[in-house]
């Protein structure tokens, strides 16, 4: 059962109202836990292993520890169909919340237990623990996050979970650097860092089990394992105009992700400083991208979800105009700073209001599943571009014309949403009701 939308409340205040709310507050903790398990395989592993003396060729093979992330969709509807024997009575997602916690703790103790110059063999090991743990984790997270939030607070809450994102991996990342200076090294940081698992856990305990999850009608032996993995795919794909939002999930952030994925080449090749793009690029870009979560959260919830995201994709296709014009116009510090707060403050606010669209065509007898689909899609095509074509086409046809062409690109993702909103298949392809009613509100 929904709870009842609470009546919007009035004064100078009021917009920060809907941020105070429980479900919102619960994603941002939710967010933190999330966000820790990838900084410690990412640069805090890649740091440790540099100070250790280890060959860069090693080094940057850890990154594929990455690659669980992207295939955890492989085990989500064991996620949603499996109960645990001894902790069922607390709930479906909140026993796969507190076990996977305990899972994505013990692995990272285990990786900072580990001594890579004598050991590296079981370092990469550890690695792929704590993706596999960490990828459940975020499995259960998404599914737990997208259930408990009201469907009018899945824009905040969206925006909440990526602020706890970002507040969880610079924080974890920032404590095991200072801890491992000291006399404990890189075993007593990675240790102190599992307790970022906790703020989920404390999640969980305060929220409860989910009162808008719906368990998948049972099924028995194997027609129960053949039904975990199917039944996602088949109720999704018997909704009106499911394979339409399907495609718009692989198109929409092509473009986006091509002109994000070779920003650092173009930089290099202008003759950026590497103190400039740490000042504006990591600096200022952190902060615009903070900023466009916040401003993506009003705006889902004063435009509503459909008028959210057309706005939303159009800020993130006109952003790669402003690299076109960095690179026109060459190097100048007022240039990149204005580009880069430009493309990370529209995708601050496409991060918030796509996820909750995305959020909101999940059924809630699937929703570890289908998210897990869902947002693995929505980044796939625009990797695989990246990694087999970019670099051709920039030497090809020189940067200018490589960003104009990633504008050209994210417009068939553009004109697409606009389409399904005039034919109604926003409204058709979200299972829930209640979801429907939100969007049609607020549209």
């Amino acid at each position: 059962m929904t709870a009842p939308i609470p009546a919007p409340r009035t004064g100078p205040l009021a917009w920060l109202a809907p941020y105070l709310e429980r479900g919102p507050l619960g994603a941002l903790l939710l967010g933190m836990s999330s966000g820790f398990p990838y900084a410690m395989i990412g640069a805090t592993l890649t740091t440790r292993l540099a100070q250790d003396g280890i060959d860069k060729k090693s080094v940057t093979a850890f990154s594929l520890a990455f690659l669980v992330y992207n295939i955890k969709f492989l085990w989500a509807p064991v996620v949603d169909r499996l109960r645990l024997p001894l902790l069922r009575r607390i709930g479906q997602r909140r026993s796969w919340l507190f076990l996977s916690a305990v899972l994505v703790m013990g692995a990272v103790a285990f990786l900072g237990a580990v001594d890579p110059t004598a050991h590296l063999g079981t370092v990469a090991v550890a690695a792929v623990l704590v993706g596999v743990a960490g990828a459940t984790f975020d499995i259960v997270i998404d599914a737990y996050r997208i259930e408990t939030l009201r469907p009018d607070q899945l824009g905040v809450g969206s925006g909440m979970s990526q602020y706890g994102w970002r507040i969880g991996s610079v924080s974890a990342g920032a404590l095991a650097l200072l801890l491992a200076g000291g006399a404990g090294g890189w075993m007593l940081a990675y240790l102190a860092c599992t307790a970022f698992a906790l703020p989920a856990v404390v999640a969980g305990l305060w929220l409860g089990e989910p009162a808008r999850h719906r368990d998948p009608i049972p099924q028995r032996a194997l027609s129960a394992m053949v039904d975990a993995v199917v039944a996602p795919l088949r109720e999704f794909f018997r909704r009106r105009g499911a394979f339409l939002v399907l495609a718009f999930v692989l198109l929409h952030k092509i473009g986006d992700t091509l002109g994000q994925l070779t920003l650092r080449l173009l930089l290099d090749d202008l003759g950026f400083s590497n103190e400039e793009i740490a000042t504006y690029d990591v600096g200022f870009g952190f902060v615009a991208y903070l900023v466009g979560i916040f401003i993506g959260g009003i705006l889902y919830a004063r435009l509503g979800m459909k008028r959210s995201v057309l706005l939303a994709l159009c800020l993130m296709a006109i952003s790669n105009l402003s690299f076109a014009g960095l690179a026109l116009i060459g190097h100048s510090n007022a240039g990149l700073a204005a580009a880069i707060c430009f493309e990370n403050v529209a995708s601050g606010i496409g991060g918030v209001v796509v996820v909750a669209y995305l959020s909101a065509l999940c059924n809630l007898s699937f929703t570890a599943t289908q998210f897990a689909l869902l947002s693995a899609a929505a980044s796939i095509v625009g990797r695989l571009l990246t990694g087999t074509t970019a670099g051709a086409m920039i030497q090809g046809m020189g940067y200018v014309n490589f960003y104009v062409l990633t504008f050209v690109i994210a417009l068939p993702g553009v004109a697409l949403f606009g389409w399904m909103i005039r034919r109604g298949l926003i409204d058709s392809a979200i299972a829930e009701a209640d979801v429907r009613a939100a969007a049609d509100q607020s549209a």
